[in-house]
């Protein structure tokens, strides 16, 4: 099946409700997309698009956690796109596996069936570790999914706001210690931002932000009261028990 690895493991996710095969080496989804998917506002009937999906998880969480969407998932390694195939029927959901770069034009979106203001949600999780801070991995897909380059971010949100209906939003996670970068981005043409850090634990800087924005929003910036992952004792919180096991959703996801 797959042309990246010799071996694949097979993950249940969302409390054993989503079980996903995957490559044992290269970029293997985790905590970030269940978080990811727990904070994406649908609701049955949206289209929702997940950018840089891989191997589909947190599309397809968010697919299993809200019944009636209609799902795309935009991959641009053919192999990981067999993978989010596989796992969408495996999982008995509906999606489409769109195999695209999501730095392309729009011409090549159209031609891919996303055309301008057509969603109404999009999540990404797009490559976010500094190039200049990061190792490069003689992996190339695993460098690919995670090594940010300097236009990166802006080129993903771009694509984004093409998509996006006015009103619709975008979920997105981002390192904690790019938040400027975010914030840059999404100044041009979206407004009414929520933001979620997100702690390993509670003595520690937040890792990453979970962030969410409205096409054309206007209300204010909203900052959150932290996610801390993990309490005293290093295992999860019943909450954070319950997000990951998409028996509850952070208020990201609340429209």
């Amino acid at each position: 099946m797959s042309e990246l690895a010799g071996e694949i493991t097979e993950d249940a996710f969302l409390g054993g409700k989503l079980r996903l095969r995957q490559p044992r080496s290269g970029h293997r989804a985790g905590h970030d997309a269940m978080l990811l998917a727990a904070a994406t506002p649908a609701r049955s009937g949206d289209r929702v698009v997940d950018l840089g999906a891989g191997v589909g998880a947190a599309g397809l969480a968010v697919a299993r956690r809200v019944a009636g969407i209609r799902l795309a998932l935009v991959e641009i390694d053919k192999g990981l796109g067999e993978f989010a195939r596989a796992n969408a029927l495996g999982n008995s959901i509906a999606a489409e596996i769109l195999l695209l770069d999501v730095t392309s034009g729009a011409e090549s979106f159209a031609s891919a069936g996303l055309l301008p203001d057509s969603a109404d949600i999009v999540l990404m999780n797009p490559p976010f570790n500094d190039a200049s801070r990061h190792r490069a991995s003689p992996d190339k897909s695993r460098e690919i999914a995670h090594v940010a380059t300097a236009g990166t971010l802006d080129e993903w949100v771009h694509a984004s706001r093409r998509i996006l209906k006015s009103g619709g939003n975008l979920s997105l996670v981002w390192r904690a210690d790019g938040i400027a970068e975010v914030l840059a981005a999404l100044g041009r043409g979206f407004g009414s931002l929520t933001i979620l850090p997100v702690h390993g634990d509670a003595a520690a800087p937040a890792i990453r932000v979970l962030v969410r924005a409205v096409k054309g929003g206007r209300a204010p910036t909203r900052l959150l009261a932290g996610l801390v992952l993990n309490g005293e004792a290093g295992s999860p919180s019943p909450y954070v028990q319950a997000i990951l096991a998409g028996e509850d959703r952070l208020p990201l996801a609340i429209p």
